[in-house]
């Protein structure tokens, strides 16, 4: 605790700047409507032809941030959540809600269950190999 000229305390120092928590962002919510928890890996894709999302009054500066970033190219959550210096959950949250407006999309990871099997891989290059 620090104190400013007037001799008033305050609950933050001149670097860290003050202090909005996490759940501030996200409106107390832990996870987004209708969303599936997203992995970590899951890839985030600006819509192409979604609307501005500075114009959207319903959206927060953490949500424009969000396009942006995947405007520039696609984005994993982890990605975003370092990028944005933010809480993997809370960026789950934001995109979430953006998903649900529409200003991106998710491509999930194929489950390692789905995925082929590595011996059959080599037998189909081997295969090929052969011809």
């Amino acid at each position: 605790m620090s104190e400013d000229g007037n001799g008033a305390h305050r609950w933050f120092d001149d670097d860290a700047g003050p202090v909005v928590r996490p759940y501030a962002m996200t409106r107390g919510r832990t996870t987004g409507t209708g969303q599936h928890r997203l992995d970590l890996i899951a890839l985030v894709v600006a819509e192409p032809r979604a609307d501005d999302p500075e114009e959207n009054r319903t959206l927060s500066p953490e949500h424009v941030d969000i396009v942006a970033l995947c405007r520039e190219a696609p984005q994993s959550v982890a990605e975003l959540a370092a990028e944005l210096d933010l809480p993997v959950g809370v960026v789950r949250v934001l995109v979430g809600d953006l998903v649900e407006e529409e200003f991106v999309h998710v491509n999930r990871p194929v489950p390692p269950a789905e995925l082929p099997d590595e011996s059959i891989l080599r037998e189909v290059i081997s295969g090929l190999r052969a011809l």
